[in-house]
């Protein structure tokens, strides 16, 4: 994919997102959700399917809605309320670690800065952007590993981690891209363009898609 395709990529994918399964974080955001919640439920998300996480997230939103809320919570009861997550013990342990501390140093505000959001033990840098973009409007790329792999796919970046990926779309991702790549790239990882065997015969992006490492497709 040409830089200059990306433009056109962009407008198609905003075209097919209103048919696929908006991800579940995104719908906490849109649902009047704070960065606190934006934030749990990120988390949650990890290594979780879509349904899943929306599940556990209703479920521990109806009993805490708010770190001071959930700080009172024991880690045994959010391990319950998340279940059956991935890791969910050890999520229910970060949530009610960093709940706490979000109390005691943050007077329960969730930082927006992603800097300071990355001194949270658990909280890496896909964490940390979506809360900056989703939580607060603030500008950020949410590198997951759909962004990571379609864009490397598309033959828009040539990345070996999320990580990298992160740096080399900032350095050329047009700005008001940022915060919805994520969105975009994730419904489109979900519904269509998947891992293995992505559906690329009815893809409208194929004309511009470098298809980069795929070897079997529909």
């Amino acid at each position: 994919m040409k830089p200059h395709e990306m433009h056109s990529a962009i407008t198609t994918l905003r075209e097919e997102y209103i048919t696929w399964q908006t991800p579940a974080v995104t719908i906490v955001a849109q649902c009047n959700g704070s960065p606190f919640k934006v934030l749990i439920s990120c988390i949650i998300s990890l290594r979780t399917k879509d349904e899943i996480t929306a599940q556990a997230s209703t479920r521990i939103f109806a009993r805490a809605e708010t770190p001071e809320a959930m700080a009172e919570l024991a880690a045994e009861e959010i391990s319950h309320l998340i279940y059956p997550a991935g890791f969910y013990r050890t999520k229910a342990a970060q949530i009610a670690l960093l709940s706490l501390r979000l109390v005691e140093e943050y007077r329960g505000i969730v930082p927006d800065d992603i800097d300071e959001l990355l001194t949270f033990k658990g909280i890496g840098r896909k964490t940390a952007n979506l809360v900056v973009t989703l939580g607060f409007g603030k500008p950020g790329i949410c590198v997951d590993t759909h962004v990571h792999r379609i864009c490397n796919r598309f033959g828009y970046v040539a990345t070996k981690t999320p990580e990298a990926t992160e740096i080399a779309l900032r350095a050329k991702l047009p700005p008001e891209y940022w915060i919805e790549i994520n969105d975009l790239l994730v419904a489109f990882g979900q519904n269509h363009c998947h891992p293995v065997s992505p559906r690329c015969s009815n893809c409208r992006l194929a004309g511009v898609c470098d298809r980069i490492g795929v070897t079997v497709s529909r």
